[in-house]
């Protein structure tokens, strides 16, 4: 056994090893971490299943649902499944970014993971990229599902600004991604980053629109709901589906504000150990 002192903890800044340079073995360990979070059923159902099953069943079962809309201004003829559509791409999001990858990184600190990592040739972000990009895999592919679903299954309309929904999704994704970050780079039992999250998880669906739609709040909720991470994703996402309303400028500043910040505050506390 090895007498060397543990070397103190790093910082979440770049590092190499002399005479090598990016993240050498990335793609084998982000194979890995594919595989092992294939593993993960209840990780795969969350990420993958949940949106479109919550979206069905509340199709399903809530009256008046499929039937449209009558006097609701630009969003008559509308069906309320119809505005729950992009909310669900946002469950996905909140479910990897706040359930699943804090977990797995805490989960890696708990067992020593991140410590031994820091100490190979592989960069230790190699691991929170490798995370990053799984989690993103499967969020995709649950949202495409979900609006696959959706479109085959309740004849709901597939967007019409097509640009405007590519913009807002990375920064949907990292400002709840860079929340995911902080729990995960500071928490040292999963257990805990996955019940925090949890508690987070609620109130951004909410403001979202998971509950009670958008447009459908009062004009009080939906500006708090802006200046909330996914809310302003979910209104950038409703108007991108529908083509109603102006550029969400206040939305995009929001969400940016969100990433930039979140992002910077996860880099000053991530630890190792």
């Amino acid at each position: 056994m090895s007498t060397t002192a543990p070397t103190a903890p790093r910082p979440l800044a770049a590092r190499t090893l002399p005479g090598r340079g990016g993240m050498p073995g990335l793609g084998r360990l982000v194979a890995t971490e594919l595989r092992l979070f294939t593993r993960d059923l209840g990780s795969v159902f969350f990420v993958v299943a949940f949106p479109t099953v919550l979206l069905v069943g509340m199709a399903l079962a809530i009256p008046g649902m499929r039937e449209p809309l009558q006097d609701a201004g630009p969003w008559t003829g509308l069906k309320a499944v119809d505005l729950m559509t992009p909310t669900m791409i946002c469950v996905a999001i909140a479910t990897a970014g706040l359930t699943s990858f804090p977990t797995y990184l805490a989960g890696y600190r708990e067992r020593g993971v991140l410590r031994r990592l820091s100490t190979t040739p592989m960069a230790p972000q190699g691991v929170l990229v490798a995370q990053a990009s799984v989690n993103l895999i499967w969020l995709l592919i649950g949202s495409v599902t979900a609006v696959a679903v959706a479109v085959l299954l309740l004849d709901v309309p597939l967007p019409r600004d097509w640009g405007l929904l590519l913009l807002t999704l990375p920064l949907a994704i990292g400002s709840v991604f860079g929340i995911g970050l902080i729990l995960g780079g500071v928490l040292r039992k999963a257990s805990a980053a996955g019940g925090i999250g949890m508690l987070i998880y609620f109130p951004l669906l909410f403001f979202a629109g998971l509950w009670t739609p958008v447009p459908a709040m009062p004009e009080a909720l939906q500006t708090l709901s802006t200046w909330m991470p996914l809310g302003g994703a979910s209104q950038a996402m409703t108007t991108a589906w529908f083509g109603v309303g102006d550029f969400p400028t206040e939305q995009f500043v929001s969400m940016g504000l969100w990433t930039v910040s979140t992002f910077t505050i996860a880099v000053k506390v991530f630890r190792w150990r």
